[in-house]
């Protein structure tokens, strides 16, 4: 299954939030806020369009990469490009292994191998951004859930992915956990300042 991760973490290198932050004319996103590449720091500069682009290329890729395992490969493919992906997006080889946080890619992921769960994760992001207006918390709490979505949906077998790679995203997390215990974690759509 070497080709499938190979294949993911190739498309998962894609810097979706680079290249739109960098063609809206709101310069290197690397260098504002919290400096990561996706799309909530992207949605920081101001420019919304970028973010939702970054927001779809993103999942797209992840999609992408189950897509065209499943077409080409043999079965159970799938589940190791969806790791490959977001660990693609992660750990992108181009930018110094320096990527996004993942939920992105991670939702693309999941419309792909069984797209009700992706949909369930996406309206728990959707119905917590509601509430508390937090993109990252909103994130761990649906992320956090997707394991069980696979499973109460009869998907068991990519349900240890969905595990490995919810554990993964919240460790990336683990900055915006610190500031969410301090209250100090920023408000989806609040602009941020460039570092320096």
């Amino acid at each position: 299954m070497i080709q499938a991760l190979l294949l993911g973490y190739l498309l998962g290198t894609i810097p979706s939030g680079l290249f739109f932050a960098w063609i809206s004319g709101a310069g290197d996103v690397r260098k504002i806020g919290s400096g990561n590449i996706g799309a909530t720091n992207v949605l920081r500069t101001g420019k919304k369009w970028a973010a939702v682009g970054t927001l779809i290329c993103d999942a797209a890729k992840g999609a992408a990469a189950v897509l065209l395992a499943r077409t080409l490969l043999p079965p159970g493919a799938e589940i190791f490009a969806g790791l490959g992906a977001v660990l693609g997006h992660l750990f992108p080889v181009w930018l110094r292994f320096k990527g996004g946080k993942g939920v992105a890619t991670y939702l693309g992921v999941c419309l792909a191998i069984y797209w009700p769960v992706g949909l369930a994760f996406a309206a728990t992001w959707i119905g917590a951004a509601l509430v508390w207006r937090i993109s990252s918390l909103s994130a761990l709490i649906a992320i956090a859930l997707s394991s069980a979505y696979f499973l109460l949906l009869h998907q068991d077998a990519y349900a240890g992915l969905a595990l490995i790679l919810s554990l993964l995203i919240t460790w990336m997390h683990r900055d915006n956990i610190r500031r969410l215990l301090r209250g100090e974690e920023p408000r989806i759509g609040a602009k941020a300042r460039a570092h320096g």
